[in-house]
């Protein structure tokens, strides 16, 4: 069986030793190294995996196990050139598993997939950039989608969506769309700003960490150095997820000799198993708990900040009178959380004066995920945690730069700066809001799109519905790839299709004017330089910023954009955004020195720009959480060797599981009721609106987790996900809720 026991303690000498391993093995123990030594440093390469901010004072070391084998997939030996492709027909390449599209190499040169060809085959640059402009022209706006990966930068995501919007279209779906929109549309609508509110010192000054459907020890290793100095500092660190991950429980930071012969130290002192999808029960709950205590207390300031809720908030008494009438039996039900825990947690919550809530995905992929974090604004505004020190909302970006695609207006509404870039490039930008990632599949899958490009990313085995997926991206005319690697999505092509290869992070960039550098905005809105150290595995490749600003140039054969300048120098793109973008005066000069760009915070401020211009309550009602009887509810989760669709591997260190992806995670009294057992081959359909689909062959793994719930790895089970299946309000896919049925394999012949 692929099992083995789960370790006790996340990182230590174990992380150290697989990401060495991984440096050795992919890139080479000396270009590995000297990339890994110059990651995250100032004046040096962000690291191409998650978005957590560095520290002001760095160590000589500042990178993860994980940011280690992002290095080395980029910097990795083994290149898909020519000679790869011409032996591998497209077809035979789809039967390949994701990790080993991953270890074929780095992209040596532009290919295209003519009409009818079976094969990649090479195309000159100039010739792949006239195809992809004539055919943009004669698809026009409506039908071409342009689509982001969170790994572009801002020079690259700022010249895309201008050339987008030049030609007409705001259809920019973007990886957000599948990630964190729940938490913008709710944070815009309830403090004004659809990012965090914290700052990195906030958590050394906070006296409670809530981390919630967030599992910072694989998709945010970093964020647990910065945990471990709050706890030291004196903070309360409480999970609360359907699974308990050791990543959360101890941590030894690999830096630390004396930490690791002491076996770590404590994080997480309490988890909390909440049902999938109970969360938002769980946080009204304890908001009910809260105004009853300040009812019961003699002095009610003790409990809530009635001097910040007066000032500085609205619909308070709408909030009120919605928690009032909620039962304590259903906020049970729902939560999957005893009552008394529940209590707990909001006396926890009273007498921490300053709170901090992280959270990703585990909450913003579920049906109800924007009034999930609704709540919980309005359990921080109770107390005032928001825009003081040491407390604050803090959504956990998962890539390193997708904060800074939406900054720089990639989005399917038109940015707030659109006036200022119609006025500085003389044209008009459309103003109906274009296609997001599921409205650009449904639009594929009805023939609706002749033009889609890939500035990065794997929608193919990002989205749901995977086989739909890929075949709608199969019907239009052009697929585009700007990419390091191969994926699966460039085995899914339209009529003609192109790979552009770019320039990855790690990558020197050298043009004609010297060398060049870009920029990324961190989770807490930190925009600052990273500069590839590397030789690029291939003189054949071109960054994106100088391929699309050459698109630029072929598409619109005039002088309002001085594409071929910007190509040679992107620090004049900078000048350009610090004109038009607003709070980047100064932009240009400031990343130059070496220096951070702080964004600015209205929030954070406790300056609100709402609809009431306060921060405001909401009264939401919650989703019901009842499936058929004998079906369970399925969560998608990563592995520890793997970050989005990159698989490093097919481990996972810390959940026990060696060379195996297609598993389930099961409460074992659900296993018993099923007649089930461990390591028994299940094949899951996933039920929706009178629709099934199946996912054949997963191997049963007992874990720790509530009944009535299971999990399974992303992309494998992304397969089960409904395309029609969306968050309200924002339109992201519920790849954390998903209705299944399970059942013996048939044997293999």
């Amino acid at each position: 069986m692929p099992f083995h026991d789960k370790p006790r303690v996340a990182g230590g000498l174990a992380s150290v030793a697989h990401a060495m391993d991984h440096i050795a093995r992919r890139a080479g123990l000396r270009r590995g190294t000297k990339a890994l030594l110059v990651l995250n440093q100032i004046g040096g390469t962000d690291c191409p995996g998650c978005a957590w901010p560095e520290p002001a004072d760095r160590s000589s070391f500042e990178f993860c196990e994980n940011g280690a084998k992002a290095v080395a997939e980029e910097a990795m030996a083994a290149r898909a050139d020519a000679a790869f492709f011409a032996a591998q027909p497209i077809s035979d390449l789809r039967g390949w598993s994701d990790f080993e599209l991953g270890a074929a190499g780095r992209l040596a040169q532009p290919l295209v997939k003519r009409a009818g060809a079976g094969h990649y085959t090479p195309i000159a640059w100039d010739d792949a950039i006239g195809l992809w402009a004539s055919e943009m022209r004669a698809a026009g706006p409506a039908r071409t989608a342009l689509y982001t990966s969170g790994r572009a930068s801002n020079e690259a995501a700022f010249v895309y969506q201008l050339l987008g919007r030049m030609l007409g279209s705001n259809n920019f779906p973007d990886c957000s769309n599948m990630c964190h929109e729940s938490s913008g549309v709710a944070l815009k609508a309830t403090v004004g700003v659809g990012k965090g509110t914290v700052q990195l010192d906030d958590f050394a000054r906070a006296d409670l960490i809530l981390v919630i459907g967030q599992n910072p020890g694989t998709n945010h290793p970093r964020m647990l150095s910065t945990l471990r100095e709050a706890r030291a500092a004196g903070a309360t660190i409480i999970s609360v997820n359907p699974l308990r991950e050791v990543g959360l429980a101890r941590f030894a930071h690999p830096q630390a000799p004396m930490d690791i012969l002491r076996g770590g130290g404590e994080l997480a002192t309490e988890h909390i198993a909440v049902a999938i999808g109970g969360d938002l029960a769980l946080m009204q709950g304890v908001g009910k708990a809260l105004l009853a205590r300040a009812a019961a207390a003699p002095d009610a300031s003790s409990v809530l900040d009635h001097a910040f809720i007066v000032t500085h908030t609205s619909d308070f008494d709408d909030y009120a009178a919605h928690v009032a009438t909620l039962a304590w039996d259903d906020l049970e039900a729902r939560s999957g959380v005893p009552r008394a825990a529940i209590e707990q947690l909001a006396d926890r919550y009273a007498r921490a004066e300053r709170t901090i809530v992280c959270w990703a995905m585990g909450l913003t992929q579920q049906p109800h995920a924007v009034a999930t974090i609704q709540e919980i604004v309005n359990v921080m505004l109770l107390r005032g945690n928001v825009g003081r020190p040491g407390a604050g909302l803090c959504p956990v970006r998962g890539h390193s730069n997708v904060q800074g695609d939406r900054t720089m207006g990639i989005d399917h509404h038109l940015p707030p700066f659109a006036a200022a870039m119609e006025a500085a490039f003389g044209f008009v930008a459309p103003t109906a809001p274009g296609l997001d990632v599921v409205g650009t599949i449904a639009a594929g899958e009805r023939g609706e799109l002749d033009v889609i490009a890939f500035l990065g990313g794997n929608l193919v085995s990002a989205a749901p519905d995977t086989d739909r997926t890929a075949a709608a991206m199969a019907r239009s005319k052009l697929t585009v790839h700007i990419a390091t690697k191969l994926n699966r999505t460039q085995l899914y092509p339209g009529e003609v299709s192109l790979i552009l290869p770019c320039l990855g992070r790690t990558d020197r960039d050298v043009s004609s004017a010297g060398e060049q550098f870009v920029t990324v905005e961190d989770s807490m809105g930190l925009v600052h330089a990273s500069r590839g150290r590397l030789p690029p595995p291939s003189p054949a490749l071109r960054s994106e910023v100088a391929m699309l600003c050459a698109l630029g140039e072929a598409l619109f054969d005039d002088e309002r954009v001085p594409w071929a300048a910007w190509a040679q120098d992107y620090g004049a793109i900078r000048q350009a955004i610090a004109q038009i973008v607003p709070g980047f005066a100064g932009f240009a000069e400031t990343v130059a020195r070496g220096e951070t760009l702080q964004l600015a915070n209205a929030a954070a401020d406790r300056d609100f720009h709402t609809q009431t211009g306060k921060a405001r309550f909401t009264c939401n009602q919650g989703p019901s959480l009842d499936v058929a009887p004998g079906h369970l509810r399925l969560m998608t989760i990563r592995s520890h060797d793997q970050f989005n669709t990159t698989i490093y591997g097919n481990d996972d260190r810390y959940r026990g599981i060696t060379d195996e992806r297609r598993v389930i995670f099961m409460n074992t009294y659900d296993m018993a009721a099923r007649g089930l057992h461990e390591g028994q081959w299940v094949d899951l359909t996933s039920h929706f609106a009178g629709q099934q689909r199946t996912a054949p062959r997963f191997l049963i793994v007992p874990y720790d987790l509530p009944r009535g719930a299971a999990a399974s790895y992303f992309p494998e089970a992304n397969a089960l996900v409904p395309l029609e299946s969306v968050a309200l309000g924002s339109g992201t896919p519920t790849s954390k809720w998903i209705e299944i049925s399970l059942w013996p394999s048939e044997p293999r012949a």
